[in-house]
C-alpha cells in the first residue's frame, strides 16, 4: 500500500491546508502518515518522517533542497501545496528521480480583492479614520479621499491574479494599464504599456508578478522615482520584488503617497515592521490568500495527484516528468 506523509503541523494543518482534504486522502487506498506536532518538518526531520513513503505533501515550510532530495529513499512524489515553490530544489529532485508538482493559483479571488481593498483603504483613510474614532476622536475631516471611480491602476503581471484584479478594478470604473512582456493582452478595456509607463503614469501601481530572477528587486529606486508623488503603490506578490530600503526612502520623502503591502521581507514574507509603522502604510501580515477557500482548493488538488500516482497517470502541475523518464506509476 502506497505511504503517503503530510507534513503540516498542528497549525498548518489547521488554517492551510483543512480537514476536508484530509478526508479525500483517508477515502483513497493509502496509508496517510501525518505531522502529528506543533512543528515543521524541516531538513533531517523531514527525511526521517519520509522513510518508507512514496509521496510526500509538504507545506510551505517543509522545504526541499539538495541536501533533503539526495536523502530520500523510495519517495516518487514530492508535491507542494502552494503555488510559490522556490525553496524546493527540482533539479535535486530530478537527479533523484523524484517527481516534483506543485499546486494552481486557487486564491487568485482572494488576493486580487484584497489588493482592491488595500486600494480603497489608502484611497478614503479608512484605517487612519478608523484607528481616529478608536481613540475617541469624532473631530470631522476637512480634507478627504478619492474615489476608485475613473482613476488610473497600472498592474504589473498579467498571470491569473493580476487578471482578477483587473476585472475588478474595471468592474470599479477605472482606466486599466498592464505591464505584462510574457503575456498576451487582448482585452480591450486594457491598455499594454511598458514598464515606463505603467509606474508613471497610474494614480496607483500593483505589483502582481511571479518571483523570478528576472523580476527580483525590480521595484527599486529608480521605479519609485518614475511614479507620480500622488501615486500609491500596492505589492500583493513577493517581498522579493521590492527593494525595501529604497520604498521605505520614497515613502518618508514624499517621493510617492503611500503603499499598501500584504508582502515583504519580514517574518514568513510578511512586511518589514520597519515599513508597517509609517503613517503612509497600510499592512497586512501576508494574510490576502488566508482564507477556506483557496487554501481548500490547493489541498484538493494535493489530493488528486495522489490519486494520479494511484493510477499512473501523470499529476497536474507535474514541473519535470521529462527528466525522470515519465516514471509516475506507484
Amino acid at each position: 500500500m502506497m505511504r503517503v506523509l503530510l507534513t503540516h503541523n498542528r497549525d498548518l494543518l489547521k488554517h492551510f491546508y483543512g480537514y476536508r482534504a484530509v478526508d479525500e486522502l483517508k477515502k483513497l487506498p493509502i496509508e496517510l502518515v501525518m505531522n502529528d506536532s506543533d512543528e515543521p518538518l524541516v531538513g533531517d526531520a523531514l527525511v526521517r518522517a519520509a522513510e518508507g513513503c512514496e509521496v510526500v505533501i509538504s507545506d510551505r515550510l517543509a522545504a526541499g533542497p539538495r541536501a533533503v532530495m539526495s536523502k530520500l529513499r523510495g519517495v516518487k512524489l514530492f508535491t507542494r501545496c502552494a503555488v510559490d515553490m522556490r525553496n524546493i530544489d527540482v533539479d535535486a529532485a530530478s537527479e533523484a528521480g523524484i517527481l516534483v508538482c506543485n499546486c494552481g493559483s486557487g486564491y487568485a479571488d482572494a488576493v486580487g480583492e484584497h489588493a482592491l481593498a488595500l486600494m480603497l483603504d489608502l484611497a478614503r483613510n479608512i484605517t487612519r479614520d478608523a484607528e481616529r474614532y478608536h481613540a475617541g476622536d469624532d473631530a470631522h475631516p476637512m480634507v478627504f479621499g478619492r474615489q476608485l471611480a475613473g482613476a488610473h491602476v497600472g498592474v504589473i503581471g498579467y498571470g491569473s491574479i493580476g487578471r482578477r484584479i483587473v476585472d475588478l478594478a474595471i468592474a470599479f470604473r477605472m482606466k486599466v494599464s498592464v505591464h505584462d512582456p510574457y503575456a498576451r493582452i487582448d482585452h480591450g478595456a486594457v491598455d499594454a504599456v511598458d514598464l515606463d509607463t505603467v509606474l508613471a503614469t497610474p494614480d496607483f501601481v500593483v505589483c502582481a508578478a511571479y518571483a523570478t530572477p528576472q523580476t527580483e528587486r525590480m521595484m527599486n529606486a529608480s521605479a519609485f522615482a518614475r511614479m507620480r508623488r500622488d501615486a500609491f503603490f500596492i505589492n500583493i506578490s513577493r517581498g522579493i520584488l521590492v527593494d525595501e530600503a529604497a520604498l521605505e526612502h520614497a515613502l518618508v520623502t514624499g517621493e510617492i503617497a503611500g503603499a499598501g503591502l500584504d508582502v515583504g521581507d519580514g517574518r514568513d514574507q510578511q512586511p518589514s515592521l520597519r515599513l508597517a509603522r509609517l503613517p503612509n502604510v497600510v499592512a497586512t501580515p501576508h494574510s490576502a490568500a488566508l482564507m477556506i477557500e483557496p487554501s481548500e482548493f490547493q489541498a484538493l488538488e494535493t489530493v488528486e495527484q495522489v490519486k494520479a500516482m494511484l493510477e499512473g497517470r501523470l499529476p497536474i502541475h507535474a514541473k519535470n516528468p521529462h527528466r525522470i523518464g515519465g516514471r509516475v506509476a506507484a
